[in-house]
């Protein structure tokens, strides 16, 4: 038995020594071999590749309550998802920005980047710190990265492309055929609407659409313009973040906001705004304002390039004028603040994405073109835009002058929206609160959402 395994193994023995004898001495199979197996490895690094390109592929989401840019900023999304290596941005549009925001926020779905901004976000330690983007804060004007910048840290959390200024837009042959003047005091604008409305009764003297947003500009504008004037840009925002009731005085029955609730209410009882304000849409206005029948409205440069697609010949009948003062030791005030701005949410998986795609974005073509869309002049020093016609530049620049400037209200508590404050202006004009009941309503709602 022993000499049987003794043969078996030698033969076994045999047999692998012939093998490898045979391998060495084969080289046209060998080569055939390695080319096999250079080629598997060709294809599986390919596929590597392939699947490492896949796998840096980014959907970056971009989050805008802005509608007057949804189809400029779609174009330049395409045109950047063109060009980018592995990154799709897609636009979010939501007419109710300022509260999505928060869900978005609160379930942990923030977008990538975004044009909504609240102080109490950055509290929270919601956006990206961008201070360091000197690329970008290179280019901007001064006095644009100062009002991007947070008050109590020193840091900015946003850009901004454009300026922007709001304020009364008036119809000016009106205003010569009646040989009226622009108002600085409530009275004379009250006067002012009264002389039209008596003049042309199928005009709306002055036009609110009523869409929360734009009403709640006018409280950013006109009560909340009172505190900024009265304490200043900085004494105001310390008032604000601080919550400093003894400033403020919201609910106060003498305060600036139930005058500012008491002249509107006034004014819709006189028939001197236009009886559909609670269901208006901007669109509504802008189509008054072309069409003649409304004699002025509310807003700011950016709803310049509307009225001028309707049609361009309104160019030399625009006129712009200040807010009046509506209190006994207000002043004249009009808008001159920092528009467009975007931040990067602190929680971004895709923050190189994300700055890539602003870069895109604020390339000074692409500046260009948003001013000029916009109707907005740009924040970019480097960008040379003809935003407006020279008669509407020269009479904003007038105003601009003329009047204490004052900012956008970004201290306001993030519990409580520019929108949340437009939709107690809808109940103040669908009569549900009387001025006075407002005004607390506000004051509680404003406590209650810091």
């Amino acid at each position: 038995m022993k000499k049987v395994w003794s043969v078996v193994l030698t033969a076994c023995m045999l047999v692998m020594t012939c093998a490898g004898c045979g391998e060495s001495n084969t080289p046209a199979a060998g080569s055939a071999d390695n080319t096999t197996k250079t080629e598997t490895s060709k294809a599986a690094t390919s596929t590597e590749k392939k699947e490492n390109k896949e796998s840096k592929s980014v959907d970056l989401t971009f989050f805008t309550g802005k509608v007057e840019t949804v189809d400029l900023i779609d174009s330049i999304i395409a045109e950047y998802n063109a060009q980018s290596d592995g990154v799709k941005v897609e636009q979010e549009y939501q007419a109710d920005a300022s509260n999505i925001i928060k869900i978005k926020f609160a379930s942990g779905e923030a977008p990538d980047v975004m044009t909504t901004y609240e102080n109490e976000y950055v509290d929270q330690g919601k956006y990206l710190d961008l201070s360091n983007e000197n690329e970008w804060w290179d280019r901007l004007i001064p006095s644009m990265k100062e009002s991007c910048t947070d008050l109590a840290s020193g840091k900015q959390y946003r850009v901004c492309t454009n300026m922007t200024m709001a304020g009364f837009f008036y119809n000016k042959e009106i205003y010569s055929e009646l040989g009226l003047s622009v108002a600085k005091t409530w009275d004379e604008f009250e006067s002012n609407l009264q002389a039209i409305k008596d003049a042309h009764p199928d005009v709306d003297p002055w036009f609110i659409f009523g869409e929360a947003w734009h009403l709640g500009h006018l409280i950013e504008f006109l009560p909340h313009g009172y505190i900024k004037a009265k304490y200043g840009a900085i004494g105001a925002k310390e008032a604000m973040l601080n919550n400093d009731s003894s400033k403020l005085n919201w609910g106060d029955p003498n305060g600036a906001m139930c005058t500012f609730a008491k002249n509107l209410v006034e004014l819709q009882q006189k028939g001197l705004i236009n009886a559909d304000v609670l269901t208006a849409t901007s669109d509504n206005c802008v189509d008054a304002f072309v069409t003649g029948k409304c004699a002025m409205f509310s807003n700011g440069m950016w709803c310049l390039s509307g009225i001028l697609e309707k049609d361009a010949s309104m160019a030399d009948k625009i006129g712009f004028a200040p807010y009046p003062s509506f209190m006994d030791d207000g002043v004249p005030v009009v808008l001159v603040a920092e528009d467009s701005g975007y931040s990067i949410s602190a929680d971004s998986a895709n923050v190189d994405a994300a700055k890539d795609f602003l870069s895109y974005l604020f390339n000074a073509e692409n500046q260009k073109k948003y001013a000029e869309s916009l109707g907005s002049p740009s924040a970019f020093k480097d960008v040379d835009a003809k935003w407006a016609p020279d008669s509407v530049v020269q009479g904003v620049n007038d105003a601009v002058a003329s009047a204490t400037n004052i900012g956008f209200t970004n201290e306001k508590p993030a519990g409580f929206s520019g929108d949340d404050a437009g939709r107690l202006v809808q109940d103040l004009l669908a009569g549900t609160y009387t001025p006075e009941q407002f005004a607390k309503k506000y004051e509680e709602a404003w406590n209650a959402g810091f």
